[in-house]
């Protein structure tokens, strides 16, 4: 068989924890700010899991993460 490729745009921004779940970042914290929260700024700069939706179709940009 032969080697698959990693997904060069999701190797960027995916990473896979040591229990087999996938992290990410979250969207909407490069600009425009001021017209967000305090509260809403923190969340956004925490990591979140990819949901189980999606799950799959990350895994498999992924294969050797």
């Amino acid at each position: 068989m032969p080697k698959l490729k990693t997904h060069t745009g999701a190797k960027k921004r995916f990473k896979m924890t040591g229990t087999g779940k996938i992290k990410r970042h979250h969207t909407k914290t490069r600009h425009i700010l001021t017209s967000k929260l305090p509260k809403t700024k923190r969340k956004l700069g925490k990591s979140a899991i990819v949901s189980d939706a999606d799950h799959d179709k990350v895994a498999r940009m992924i294969p050797y993460a």
